[in-house]
């Protein structure tokens, strides 16, 4: 069979269990079974496939119209310019967490006379928070916390791919449970689970049924997590130090109400990202 033959039907069998992108995900699909680039895809229409290529091919192109993740499929996600290792151990990176890094950095960049050494990232998952903070950040050290040990071998897999093992730490952990009152962090960033339960049951299928819940139930509020991060990262904020946290557009107010009255952070607010909706909480620790 030919290389337009595959593109042909794989568009119009994605396209026809509600697949969006069904043209382009057939291309990368081909391209992952040639082990090809895309400029090398366009070149190769009339190009006859090995009948082993043919057979692995229809059986990706057979999970994903079962709407398993392309990236869980590909094993790997672009995220800030980098690819990184995905497994269903762990969320699929999204756009929204790359806003909040990128409000991470403009933010520092605006501050005067702040040092930035030692950093937490909460519920790493595929380490790619950690990941970018310690590319971007140059001499500091980044500790990476999840509860679940298969999403931090993903992590490492990802901190190693990019040299920066010596640089990142990862710890099993329950937030900050293991942590001593002696640790202390410049800067806190945190993407927790905040889906409201009862609302699961309406997202995608990708997501649905094939990301783990565990990284994407906040429980019956959505703040599960989010009360007990607000309590226990102050103690563990240098003065002055930073907390940023990826929230739900639908938890704004809650979340605002938890910061706001504990008492232990100034320069309270929730941002909005590119298309409007609340996107990131940020907090201050009172010096």
């Amino acid at each position: 069979m030919q290389v337009q033959k595959l593109l042909k039907t794989a568009g119009a069998e994605l396209a026809s269990v509600g697949i969006e992108q069904a043209v382009l995900e057939a291309q990368l699909l081909v391209q992952a079974c040639l082990n090809i680039t895309r400029s090398e895809l366009f070149l190769s229409y009339d190009r006859s496939v090995t009948p082993v290529q043919e057979e692995r091919f229809f059986a990706l192109l057979s999970r994903r119209c079962e709407r398993e993740p392309l990236q869980y499929i590909l094993g790997s996600c672009e995220f800030w310019s980098l690819e990184f290792y995905v497994t269903p151990a762990v969320l699929i990176p999204r756009p929204e967490t790359e806003f909040l890094l990128e409000h991470v950095f403009a933010t520092l960049a605006g501050e005067q006379d702040s040092t930035v050494e030692n950093i937490l990232d909460l519920c790493t998952g595929s380490g790619v928070i950690a990941v970018v903070l310690g590319h971007e950040l140059e001499h500091t050290v980044v500790t990476a916390v999840d509860c679940s040990p298969d999403a931090l071998a993903v992590a490492g897999k990802n901190i190693a791919r990019y040299h920066l093992a010596g640089r990142i730490n990862l710890i099993c952990a329950d937030l900050l449970t293991s942590f001593k009152m002696e640790n202390s962090f410049d800067l806190i960033v945190t993407n927790p689970p905040y889906v409201i339960a009862d609302d699961l049951a309406g997202l995608e299928p990708e997501v649905r049924e094939w990301e783990p819940e565990l990284a994407l139930s906040g429980g019956k509020t959505g703040m599960d997590l989010i009360d007990r991060i607000c309590q226990s990262c102050v103690r563990h904020l240098k003065p002055g130090g930073w907390l940023f946290m990826e929230i739900g557009a639908d938890i704004e107010e809650p979340v605002l109400s938890v910061f706001r009255s504990a008492g232990s952070y100034k320069r309270v607010k929730v941002v909005r990202d590119w298309s409007g909706r609340p996107r990131v909480l940020q907090a201050k620790s009172i010096e």
